[in-house]
């Protein structure tokens, strides 16, 4: 099974590593447990987990805020 970090997550999907993590931060998707490798924690990520996200994108995500016309 291959494994994703977040950062590659985030690129797969088209999106920003701080977006995944906004979403991440307010539990707008599931986050796979951290895990510890030497000193560092990190998240790998399975292809159900980028599916979710990639879902979740699909309906939730706009690319650009759109702007009132003006008067």
């Amino acid at each position: 099974m291959k494994t994703y970090s977040t950062a590659e997550v985030a690129e797969l999907v088209g999106i920003s590593w701080d977006t995944i993590h906004r979403w991440m931060r307010e539990k707008k998707i599931k986050t796979p447990p951290a895990q510890s490798v030497g000193r560092i924690q990190v998240r790998l990520w399975t292809e159900d987990d980028l599916d979710r996200v990639m879902k979740y994108k699909a309906e939730h995500y706009r690319k650009k805020p759109r702007r009132k016309k003006k008067k």
